[in-house]
């Protein structure tokens, strides 16, 4: 794992892994708004993904959101929401 997304993960005021739901055929998508909605200003919640998932960028955006993001392997990215103040 990058040094970025380690520091992520320690930083984060949420940390959210889609992976098993996904696997099981499950929508991630209630579930990470939702977790989005309890992260303060200035804090992060961090995905992890099997995959980029690039819809989330705009839709988090549009909740004032930043993003980074780093694939870490190739069913494993890491992304970083920032709430902004």
């Amino acid at each position: 794992m990058s040094s970025n997304a380690a520091s992520w993960k320690i930083d984060a005021a949420e940390i959210l892994d889609v992976r098993p739901v996904l696997a099981e055929g499950g929508e991630p998508f209630v579930q990470i708004m939702e977790t989005a909605e309890r992260v303060p200003a200035g804090k992060a919640l961090v995905l992890i993904a099997p995959f980029e998932p690039v819809p989330l960028y705009q839709a988090l955006s549009g909740r004032g959101f930043s993003h980074a993001t780093e694939r870490i392997a190739d069913d494993e990215w890491i992304v970083r929401f920032v709430r902004e103040q």
